[in-house]
């Protein structure tokens, strides 16, 4: 019996939810860069989002070229949006056993 992580993206964690609701209403989509607290998102947050779909990266910051500025996709817009219920439900399929 072979254990796999489950191919399907995996709803995103409260920290992620907020991070990507908060491009719903900014041009394009833009992804912050900072929290509402003033505190530089975690890269960790913006990295999981890249490789869910979440987010995709923008341009490159000239500025400050280790701050990743990224931008909703559809299926970050989607996951910003939906229920958290639903959300709870398909993150509790995390792995599945294969025979």
């Amino acid at each position: 019996m072979n254990i796999r992580a489950d191919a399907r993206p995996h709803a995103p964690t409260a920290v992620q939810r907020e991070w990507l609701r908060r491009g719903l209403d900014q041009p394009g989509g833009k992804l912050p860069l900072f929290d509402r607290f003033g505190q530089h998102v975690d890269p960790r947050t913006v990295r999981a989002a890249i490789e869910q779909g979440w987010a995709e990266p923008w341009y490159p910051n000239p500025l400050k070229p280790d701050w990743l500025v990224c931008k909703l996709t559809p299926l970050g817009r989607e996951a910003a949006t939906r229920p958290v219920l639903e959300a709870v439900h398909a993150s509790a399929r995390i792995f599945s056993l294969v025979r």
